[in-house]
């Protein structure tokens, strides 16, 4: 999905204990949503990242607090023969948590793995430009691509790049092994993950022992979970309606960052009569997005109007091309030629989803079209609406950063496969100069927004709750993470 589509958060309600009481070198964190599985290889759901990513698990590059792009397993990279060839340092001395070492033979089969034909890595377009991998020396990786590409390094930070080892690699989903500063611990299914701190790591030791993701999707709980203190921060806390009584409380602390989470009311393409472009339209001049920003989000989101984020520099502002508009919205029904029309809208847990599906529900019946809510759990969305495309209407919020390329792709799930777009992308990926690649970018965000592709609401804020002695944790989500590399307590 863009893959990891954005679902975290949430822990289950223990017993009460004072609200400090968290061992200095410990933590535990509340998520929404159970991950399906640990292996961030061959799933779509964010909630896998947002345990293993830099973690547990490492890519050749990363993705810093910042967005930046950084050295990961590869000290250091180099682009040759204008982008279309990069060589890649190793670092040394590496080890997986097995004891095994790492080097550039993990590489080669973790990448071959990606892009093969029986890869079920759910970004797998990301390795699509790759014609050959070789390992050159110990350290030293060469990957050959099909063309220019100065998205390259980028890519490789994303969580669905991260090296494995052969060895290890069919069993990652209940028992992942990476090269990160985390090891495996255990997963009580329906309860919680906990990490270990792994000491033959290679880099600076972090300063937590442990670390213990719970599971939680009620907002009610994990508000009481989060003031008991039987979780010591909720990075993506579920219930906006309760961070004042946090804020005023000095025992907590707030924070409200961006995040790479465009939030859309996506729509089915190929399903008539949502493949009419006027229909399409009509959704959205239906919808008024501050009413469902302030009604299911409590006033935490960001208008947009197209699939990007307005804290990118290349963002242009299109929420008015498509603002609420009734009337236009009855005539464009009207000159379409349908009636009384009915469309299944299908929503995943999210509160963001589930609030702001009964908002846009009537919305849409204001202008006379009818809707069927089907609320589904993660696993039954992924498998009908992700995998199956069996929907007319759903709300996500896409939570992969810079995935417009995703509306390029044939088979996904909203079905928009427009041959310009998919040659406007592939220009994209073949040009390195700066300039333009903004230039691109801009163009791309104008004509998913000109064929009303999806009803573009909002960017998802990050609205975390924290025990206010914890420090280090993202503000921000640059990508779907809790990276705990640098957390700890202040004594």
């Amino acid at each position: 999905m863009a893959r990891r589509l954005l679902l975290a958060f949430a822990v289950t309600l223990g017993a009460a204990v004072p609200a400090f009481a968290a061992p200095p070198d410990t933590i535990t964190l509340g998520m929404v949503l159970e991950p399906p599985n640990l292996d961030p290889t061959s799933g779509a759901a964010a909630a896998v990242d947002e345990i293993v990513y830099a973690n547990l698990f490492e890519g050749l590059t990363r993705v810093a607090s910042d967005g930046s792009i950084v050295p990961g397993l590869a000290e250091s990279w180099e682009a040759l023969e204008g982008g279309g060839v990069y060589e890649f340092k190793l670092r040394q001395g590496v080890k997986f948590h097995d004891g095994a070492d790492f080097n550039a033979s993990d590489v080669v089969f973790t990448l071959d793995r990606a892009r093969g034909e029986e890869s079920t890595n759910a970004q797998k377009v990301l390795f699509e430009g790759i014609e050959s991998v070789e390992a050159v020396a110990p350290d030293v990786v060469r990957v050959t691509l099909s063309g220019p590409d100065g998205a390259f390094p980028w890519k490789m930070a994303w969580g669905d790049a991260v090296i494995v080892d052969e060895a290890s690699a069919a069993n990652l989903a209940t028992n992942p092994v990476g090269t990160g500063p985390f090891r495996f611990g255990e997963w009580r299914q329906g309860d919680r993950v906990t990490l270990e701190r792994f000491d033959g790591y290679w880099g600076e030791a972090p300063a937590l022992t442990s670390a213990t993701f719970r599971f939680i999707s009620d907002p009610t709980a994990a508000f009481a979970a989060v003031m008991s203190g039987d979780v010591d921060a909720f990075p993506n806390f579920p219930a906006p309606e309760t961070l004042a009584q946090f804020e005023a409380d000095p025992r907590f602390k707030v924070t409200v960052g961006t995040t790479e989470g465009e939030t859309i009311l996506a729509m089915n393409n190929a399903n008539p009569p949502l493949d009419d472009i006027r229909v399409r339209e009509a959704i959205v001049r239906a919808i008024n997005r501050q009413e469902i920003i302030d009604g299911a989000m409590f006033g935490y989101g960001t208008p947009i109007g197209s699939h990007f984020a307005p804290h990118h520099p290349d963002y242009v502002d299109l929420t008015e091309q498509s603002a609420q508009d009734q009337d236009r919205a009855r005539a464009l029904l009207e000159e379409a030629g349908v009636t009384d029309l009915s469309l299944r809208l299908a929503l995943p847990p999210p509160s963001y989803a589930r609030r702001g599906g009964e908002i846009v529900a009537s919305q849409l019946a204001a202008v006379g079209i009818k809707t069927e809510i089907t609320n589904m759990e993660w696993a039954q969305w992924l498998e009908t609406v992700f995998k199956g495309g069996d929907f007319d209407l759903t709300i996500i919020s896409h939570t992969e950063p810079m995935d417009i390329d995703i509306y390029a792709r044939d088979d996904y799930y909203f079905h928009y496969d427009k041959p310009e777009f998919v040659a406007l992308m592939d220009r994209l990926q073949a040009t390195v100069d700066e300039a333009e690649r903004s230039a691109l970018l801009q163009q791309a965000q104008e004509m998913i927004a000109a064929d009303y592709v999806n009803a573009f609401l909002f960017q998802l804020a990050k609205a975390g709750v924290a025990d206010a002695r914890l420090e280090g944790l993202w503000e921000n989500a640059p990508t779907q993470a809790n990276d705990l590399t640098g957390v700890r307590w202040k004594m």
